[in-house]
């Protein structure tokens, strides 16, 4: 377990292809690239689990866990797909990984006993991710080296300017709305619980430089994502 010390905050895993294990931009698959190493999709959050020190889980950059399947990769074939899922139980055993050491490199197994492998060879296996026992204690679909990142400590902030330019068409609406002064935010990361927020961030669009000015309650943004249907009704704009 010293590969996924408490302190680290996410990972990389590399495959003996060369390549990293990333979720996927539609928030469901898992496979592998080599393009993707610099982004956020080739990270993965460690979470430890109280009630067992000897697995963890593993969040996308999306928010979802990597988890083992029950669905067969190929009909007849015992490999399974490895995807991305927010099961409703977060005890779920699928979603919980078992690191056993071989020499420097690392598998991960699931409760099943099986283990996470980093398919090779042609299309449909090529860059494709599953779950399978091992057929030789040297199989190297299955060791992964693990490198320990470090977030940016502007990430959450960008994440949460990303959340709130999706919702631009009430974005617009909303800022025509009077709060009141202004808050100022001294502290350089950003906390979803700051209850009014007052930003001006400089983004780069295909347009060119642009200024976003948003003020922004957090009690009310939030209702908004999670709740908009009702909080628009009941809003009179």
């Amino acid at each position: 377990m010293e590969f996924f010390e408490k302190s680290s905050e996410a990972i990389r895993l590399k495959t003996h292809h060369n390549k990293y294990l990333i979720a996927g931009d539609d928030y469901i698959t898992v496979r592998q690239s080599q393009s993707a190493v610099e982004t956020r999709r080739a990270r993965w959050l460690i979470e430890h689990v109280d009630s067992n020190n000897h697995v963890i889980r593993l969040k996308s950059c999306y928010g979802k866990y990597l988890t083992a399947s029950d669905t067969p990769f190929l009909l007849g074939m015992t490999g399974k797909k490895v995807i991305q899922s927010l099961p409703e139980n977060v005890k779920d055993l699928a979603i919980e990984w078992q690191p056993v050491r071989d020499g420097f490199q690392v598998k991960l197994k699931t409760s099943g006993g099986t283990y996470l492998r980093a398919n090779g060879a042609m299309p449909p296996w090529r860059n494709s991710v599953t779950h399978d026992g091992s057929s030789s204690s040297r199989d190297n679909c299955m060791l992964f080296d693990v490198e320990v990142v470090k977030i940016p400590e502007d990430e959450e902030f960008s994440d949460y300017l990303r959340m709130v330019t999706s919702f631009s068409a009430v974005s617009d609406e909303i800022s025509g709305l009077e709060y009141g002064s202004p808050v100022s935010i001294h502290s350089s990361s950003f906390s979803p619980r700051t209850p009014v927020l007052s930003m001006k961030k400089k983004i780069l669009s295909s347009s060119g430089y642009i200024y976003l000015s948003t003020i922004i309650i957090h009690t009310y943004i939030f209702n908004i994502v999670t709740k908009p249907s009702s909080i628009l009704t009941k809003t009179n704009f």
